[in-house]
C-alpha cells in the first residue's frame, strides 16, 4: 500500500498550493495516468455512441415509414460524433504526436464542429415549431442552418490548410477564437429558440402529462446545451491565451478529462436520456381527440406541426 501524505494543519496556503501543484504535475507527466485518462475518455465516448446507435435502430424499427426524420438524423450524428471521438482518444499516443500540428488540430476540432452541427439541429427543429405556431415563414430556416454550417466548415478548413502550409501561432490563435465564437452562437441559439418554445408551451391552455413532459424536455435540453456551449467557449478562449490550459497536448490529461466530460460526454448522455422516448406510431389524420377542448386558434397552432401534436396527444411519448 502507498504511504499517506499527512499535511500539517498549520501549513500555509502557499504550501498547500505547492502540494496540489506537484500532484497535478505528477499526473500530467505520468504515462500511466495519461493512458488511463485517455482510454477512459475513449470508453465513455464509445458508450454514448453505442447508446445513440441503439436508439436510432429502435426508432427506425418503430416508425420505418417516416424515412429520415430530424430525430433519426440527430441520433445518427450523435453516433458519428462520439464514435470519432472514441477513435481519436483510443489512438491518443499517435494523434498527439502527428506532424504537422494542423493534423492534430483537425482530428481534435472536427468532432467539435460535428457536435455543433448535431445540436444546432435541435435549434432548427425548435425554430420550425415556433415559427409554424406563430404563422411565421419557415422555408428559410433550413437554408440558414445549412448556410451557417457550411460557412463554419469552410472557414475552419481554410484555417487548417493555412496551418498545414505555415504553422503560424497567430493563425492558430484566430482558429481558437473562431471556435469560441461558433460555440457562443450555438449557446445563444438554444437560449433564444429553446426559451421561446418553452414559454409558448407554458401558455398552452391544456394541462396534461404530455404538456408537462414537453416543458421539462425543452427546458432541460436548453439548459444543458446552453451551459455546455458556454463552458466550451470559455475554456477555448482560456486555452488560446494560456499555454498551461492547452487542450491539444498529451501532457494535460486531467484538463482534457474535465473539459470533454463537461462539454460533450455528460451533455450528450443527458440529452439522449431526456429524448429517450420512442415516437408514437402513425395515427389517423382524421382523428384529433385533443382538439375538442383547446379552441380553434390553439388547435390550428398545435396541428401545424405533427411532432408537437404527437407529444401532447400521446402523453408526451415522442422523443422530440
Amino acid at each position: 500500500m502507498g504511504k499517506l501524505i499527512k499535511i500539517p494543519a498549520e501549513l500555509p496556503a502557499m504550501g498547500i498550493g505547492a502540494v496540489v501543484g506537484d500532484w497535478w504535475e505528477e499526473i500530467n507527466e505520468s504515462t500511466e495516468w495519461q493512458d488511463g485518462i485517455f482510454y477512459a475518455l475513449c470508453g465513455a465516448y464509445a458508450l454514448v455512441s453505442a447508446v445513440a446507435l441503439i436508439q436510432l435502430i429502435r426508432i427506425e424499427l418503430r416508425v420505418p415509414e417516416y424515412g429520415w426524420t430530424t430525430q433519426k438524423v440527430f441520433h445518427l450524428m450523435n453516433f458519428v460524433v462520439n464514435g470519432v471521438r472514441a477513435i481519436v482518444f483510443g489512438f491518443h499516443k499517435q494523434v498527439f504526436i502527428m506532424h504537422p500540428k494542423a493534423l492534430v488540430l483537425l482530428l481534435l476540432d472536427l468532432p467539435g464542429l460535428l457536435f455543433f452541427s448535431t445540436y444546432t439541429l435541435l435549434v432548427l427543429f425548435w425554430a420550425e415549431i415556433y415559427h409554424q405556431a406563430r404563422s411565421l415563414p419557415t422555408d428559410k430556416l433550413r437554408v440558414v442552418y445549412i448556410s451557417v454550417n457550411a460557412a463554419v466548415y469552410f472557414i475552419q478548413v481554410c484555417i487548417w490548410v493555412y496551418l498545414w502550409v505555415d504553422d503560424n501561432s497567430v493563425v492558430e490563435l484566430i482558429g481558437k477564437i473562431f471556435v469560441a465564437v461558433v460555440s457562443i452562437i450555438a449557446a445563444l441559439g438554444f437560449l433564444v429558440y429553446g426559451g421561446r418554445l418553452f414559454f409558448m408551451l407554458r401558455r398552452f391552455p391544456i394541462e396534461s402529462k404530455g404538456r408537462r413532459k414537453k416543458l421539462h424536455e425543452v427546458g432541460s435540453v436548453t439548459a444543458i446545451c446552453f451551459t455546455c456551449f458556454l463552458i466550451r467557449c470559455f475554456v477555448i478562449l482560456l486555452s488560446a491565451f494560456e499555454a498551461d490550459a492547452s487542450l491539444d497536448v498529451l501532457d494535460h490529461p486531467v484538463l482534457n478529462l474535465i473539459y470533454y466530460l463537461l462539454v460533450e460526454i455528460l451533455p450528450s448522455a443527458l440529452v439522449l436520456y431526456i429524448l429517450r422516448k420512442l415516437p408514437p406510431k402513425r395515427i389517423s389524420a382524421q382523428y384529433h381527440p385533443i382538439l375538442v377542448d383547446v379552441g380553434v386558434e390553439h388547435a390550428r397552432e398545435l396541428t401545424r406541426h405533427p411532432d408537437v401534436y404527437a407529444g401532447l396527444a400521446h402523453d408526451g411519448s415522442d422523443s422530440f
